[in-house]
């Protein structure tokens, strides 16, 4: 694909996997649908030689490079940066699909000097319906939103890394991505657009990410994704991934948004659903209210065994 001679917009997705191959179709063609398209599209392969000349064979017209930096989800989006030429690099998942105005409304509120990036509301796409034990609160295990969605945009910690568009200048100041931090392949390690965007704000404390709730993305959740045995690993995880955040740049803004959640946030979800349970003849809350405290139990032993790791 040829690069415009100005390149404000560039979308960056990564991809790994043959398996994700009508997802990684959907994702691209989700792009070319947008209101406001991209000056650039750019299309990662983490070191996946087949995919690569399948994905390069398929689309003639868009950026389709390897991954050159260390396999998993942080290199590749490195590898997606140093390749791209936009003012605003944007992240899609490849198994997403982005609402056509997704990219305009991220660009908008991107244009004020004080704002580093923003990201949207990623919406579960499930293989039928929700399973009734899974709480909303922990839709993070699944790559979504998991907060109460506002109405208007809000200043948030960091936005989901793939759902978001932040500035290059700052991608670039920050040193990209830490590769030793996020997803590699299958398994279910994360945190490494938090701890870039903590990075960002402790550079320029008066900078913020904004949270677009009206740039929507939705995201395909295979089946194994939505059983409790990736839900257990997934919270052991993620708290292990905290704990390596806190490492680099300290727990008290590496864990600032988490104490909120742990402390007021899932309570008040245990609560409801034993009420749903108990007042609305709703016996699916109890198996909600128990996913919250098993979920949070594998979340704390997951972030102290990352202390221990890591010698916190």
């Amino acid at each position: 694909m040829m690069t415009p001679a100005v390149c404000e917009a560039s979308v960056i997705i990564c991809a790994y996997t043959e398996d994700r191959w009508l997802d990684l179709l959907a994702a691209i063609s989700s792009l070319l649908k947008q209101t406001r398209r991209p000056d650039e599209i750019i299309v990662v392969i983490d070191h996946n030689r087949r995919l690569f000349e399948r994905v390069r064979e398929q689309f003639l017209r868009i950026t389709v490079v390897e991954n050159q930096a260390t396999r998993g989800l942080s290199g590749a989006r490195n590898t997606g940066l140093a390749a791209a030429h936009g003012t605003y690099i944007a992240f899609l998942d490849d198994d997403a699909e982005a609402e056509p105005e997704w990219l305009e409304r991220l660009l908008r509120c991107c244009t004020p000097p004080h704002v580093l990036g923003a990201g949207g509301t990623v919406v579960p796409r499930w293989p039928g319906t929700r399973p009734q034990w899974f709480p909303p609160e922990f839709y993070w295990v699944v790559g979504c939103t998991y907060q109460t969605i506002p109405q208007r945009p809000m200043v948030v910690r960091n936005p989901n890394g793939g759902c978001a568009c932040i500035k290059r200048e700052v991608l670039q100041a920050v040193g990209g991505f830490r590769e030793d931090i996020g997803r590699i392949g299958t398994n279910t390690m994360g945190g490494e657009e938090t701890e870039l965007s903590i990075r960002a704000t402790q550079r320029w404390p008066e900078g913020i990410f904004l949270y677009e709730p009206r740039a929507r993305i939705h995201h395909h959740i295979p089946s194994p994704r939505t059983q409790r045995r990736y839900f257990l690993s997934r919270c052991y995880a993620e708290g292990f991934s905290k704990a390596a955040i806190s490492k680099y740049v300290g727990a008290r803004d590496g864990l600032a948004s988490e104490r909120t959640y742990t402390f007021r946030t899932l309570p008040l979800a245990v609560v409801r659903n034993l009420a749903d349970a108990l007042l609305r003849s709703d016996p699916t809350g109890f198996l909600r209210a128990g996913a919250i405290v098993i979920g949070l139990t594998m979340t704390i032993a997951g972030y102290l065994k990352g202390r221990m790791a890591y010698g916190i």
